[in-house]
């Protein structure tokens, strides 16, 4: 049974780890970085774990109605598990009762099965970030208004 979990800096090192095995080398995050992150106002994150083993993780920060989602990672040998939809459910949960009203996110034009999981749960392009990761591939921006979406 797979379990998600709110985490806070404490878990960098493995989100880190996670991130490492999910990213190509130019976009990964080191723990020093992922925990700097929890220093800003409004951060939260979410740890997918099975039977002790952690299986990927979400990260957001809101601001004020607005939130962002600045990275989600599941590990390679975990995908297609329905993972990353538990985390856009229990994400998009936590921040309706923050009243947050919109929810962003950048996702590599390359990256056919993140946005086609994306459009499923209701987010639609709202912009282009032009060669926005290291290997010179754009980002879709996607949002979601999270007051009509369940």
């Amino acid at each position: 049974m797979i379990n998600v979990v709110s985490v806070g800096a404490a878990h960098a090192e493995v989100m880190a780890e996670i991130h490492a095995a999910s990213f190509p080398p130019g976009e990964i995050w080191s723990a020093p970085e992922i925990a700097a992150l929890f220093s800003v106002p409004g951060t939260l994150a979410c740890l997918a774990m099975q039977e002790e083993q952690p299986l990927g993780f979400v990260l957001a920060r809101q601001s004020f109605d607005e939130a962002e989602i600045l990275t989600l990672a599941v590990m390679p040998s975990a995908r297609r598990q329905g993972i990353a939809g538990a985390f856009l459910t229990e994400l998009c949960n936590e921040l309706r009762k923050r009243d947050v009203e919109r929810l962003f996110l950048e996702v590599s034009a390359h990256n056919h099965p993140a946005r086609a999981l994306y459009a499923n749960r209701g987010f639609v392009s709202c912009g282009v970030r032009r060669a926005y990761y290291a290997d010179g591939s754009d980002a879709l921006v996607l949002s979601s208004d999270l007051r009509t979406r369940r």
